[in-house]
């Protein structure tokens, strides 16, 4: 009996050990950051996350998952519970979740990101905790996307078949043999080529040192020419610019027009006046004559008798024979 008592004393201080050893060990482990809870509703599966899984705010982790279920307000929506270390700059006007995966191990936690613009607040749930809105990750949306591409893979090769058909190998051939021939073509133009430089071009390239040599003579010939005309140019300046100086020819052709106008004012107030009265005398003079030509014309006798009546003579009618000279 005194050693089942001993036993059982011993076996009770054991147990009392390990019971204060683990209520220490909890103390000291026990978790002394304060959390702010968020809820999350996605329509996406959430394949490989678990409670308890970790949350990453631009990769450090700020808190982990608390629970896991489905929203009562969306129907098929998977509703995710997680608690963030309130010194995490999470807000729900910037932040969205989105899920991420550990290398090819498939565990998923929840990586939390800021929106480059501000998003509206979703409104909360049953449990009145805030909402973050989550995004589709890119293996989701490659997953969605995936029936998109096979099909796209498919119009792809069957395009690839046609181009690859009997017809359009046909046409590569034909399309070959004619790209064949215009290497043949090239080929025979460069031997052309060839034979025209050595046959035209070379002597001609020989006669390049006379042409430079004419050119550059002519080059100076142009010079000497250039010059003259400069000097020739400065001789015509001086000559004009002498005739446009004060007591030059061309000051006096201004003075002696200047003259002759005066003069011809002159003619025209003294001269002319006295020649066109001139002319009228003369022109009354000459109908006098040509009046006095028309009366002798008409009556020659005038010269003789005068300008009175004629007397009628014999044998004209009127003729009175004078009486003798002795009675």
């Amino acid at each position: 009996m005194e050693n089942k008592s001993h036993a059982m004393a011993a076996g009770l201080f054991v147990v009392a050990v390990v019971c204060l050893l683990a209520g220490l060990a909890m103390w000291l482990t026990r978790d002394r950051h304060q959390y702010v809870e968020y809820e999350m509703s996605t329509k996406d599966a959430i394949s490989g996350l678990q409670p308890q899984a970790t949350v990453r705010y631009k990769g450090v982790s700020v808190g982990k998952v608390t629970r896991i279920g489905f929203d009562p307000q969306s129907s098929g929506n998977v509703l995710i519970r997680i608690a963030v270390d309130a010194d995490a700059p999470v807000s729900p006007q910037t932040t969205y979740a989105q899920l991420g995966y550990q290398g090819v191990t498939g565990i998923a936690h929840i990586q939390l990101d800021d929106s480059d613009t501000p998003q509206s607040v979703l409104t909360t749930g049953p449990s009145g905790l805030p909402r973050l809105p989550m995004r589709s990750s890119p293996l989701t949306v490659l997953a969605d996307q995936g029936m998109l591409i096979m099909g796209r893979v498919d119009e792809a090769t069957r395009r690839i078949n046609e181009l690859l058909g009997t017809e359009n190998q046909q046409r590569f051939s034909a399309a070959l043999g004619d790209i064949a021939g215009a290497a043949k073509g090239v080929n025979e133009l460069t031997h052309s080529l060839n034979r025209t430089i050595t046959e035209r071009i070379d002597p001609a390239a020989a006669q390049l040192p006379e042409l430079s040599e004419n050119a550059r003579r002519s080059m100076l010939a142009l010079e000497k020419a250039g010059q003259e005309a400069g000097q020739l140019a400065t001789e015509v300046r001086q000559l004009a610019q002498r005739l446009q100086n004060q007591g030059g020819p061309m000051d006096q052709l201004e003075r002696g027009a200047e003259s002759m106008g005066a003069a011809a004012e002159q003619l025209s107030r003294t001269t002319l006046p006295a020649v066109t009265q001139a002319a009228s005398d003369v022109s009354r003079a000459a109908r006098g004559m040509g009046a006095a030509a028309s009366g002798i014309t008409n009556n020659p006798q005038s010269l003789i008798f005068g300008e009175g009546r004629v007397q009628p003579g014999p044998g004209e009618p009127g003729f009175a024979a004078p009486a003798a000279a002795g009675r």
